[in-house]
């Protein structure tokens, strides 16, 4: 691929100075390369982590034990409230400065590394929303579909994973997916604690080879064509799934 691409953005700097070197200098694209994995990388781990946190909250919120729902309504009130990048470096920093180093012969390295961080705070952040969402779903489900499902002797766990959930799922998915589109971009905020993701590395290229506006037409791109397809997927997966009478 770079051998093909890399004559032709040469020769469009030569003619006209747009400075694309990505394309055309093999150690900026290996770079390139890199952080657009690391990107995709922290979207699936943050939204995945994020999608767990909401269907494990949901289900909390609605077991007997007040300790348990005001445990999970305090977490929900307290990462609802502060913004993404705080969070970040209160993690990274703060939790950060508490967590062992590892020997790794001559020098030491987190126990926890920026991304895993990056990728528990995030999804922790998101996760926030998402419970309060299933929520939403879980709420939606029909009284009487609760009642055959216990004429059945399922069990609450049963009755939840079984019945509830995946039509709570069906329900909410357009607002779930709303919120895991924004998840997606915000994970541009990892910069902050140099996770050399898209965004760190394309500032790392301007800043070398003085060629911004080439590099921010780049990482503008690439968050239009990732998210794009996030919620083109999403999109289909809401149509797929949808139910008569269901979120319809």
């Amino acid at each position: 691929m770079f051998e093909l691409i890399a004559p032709f953005f040469h020769d469009l700097y030569d003619k006209t100075g747009l400075n694309f070197n990505i394309f055309y200098d093999r150690y900026e694209y290996d770079r390139f390369l890199s952080g657009a994995v690391i990107s995709l990388k922290l979207m699936f781990g943050a939204i995945l982590l994020s999608l767990v946190i909401g269907i494990l909250g949901a289900w909390a919120q609605g077991v007997g034990s007040r300790v348990l729902r005001g445990a999970i309504n305090a977490y929900i009130q307290a990462f609802r409230n502060t913004p993404p990048m705080i969070q970040l470096l209160f993690f990274y920093f703060g939790l950060g400065a508490f967590t062992p180093q590892v020997d790794m012969g001559g020098y030491t390295e987190p126990l926890v590394s920026a991304f895993a961080w990056a990728m528990i705070a995030l999804g922790i952040f998101g996760g926030a929303y998402n419970v309060e969402i299933f929520r939403s779903g879980l709420e939606a489900v029909p009284r009487p579909t609760l009642e055959a499902s216990e004429s059945l002797c399922l069990s609450k766990w049963q009755t939840y994973r079984h019945v509830t959930l995946p039509l709570a799922f069906r329900i909410c998915l357009p607002s779930l997916t709303s919120n895991l589109i924004s998840l997606a971009k915000t994970t541009s905020l990892a910069y902050v604690i140099s996770v050399p993701e898209m965004t760190y590395v394309l500032n790392q290229v301007w800043s070398d080879t003085i060629n911004v506006p080439e590099m921010m037409l780049i990482l503008f791109v690439f968050y239009v064509a990732v998210v794009a397809l996030l919620g083109a997927g999403l999109h289909f997966l809401e149509r797929k799934l949808a139910l008569p009478g269901f979120g319809r």
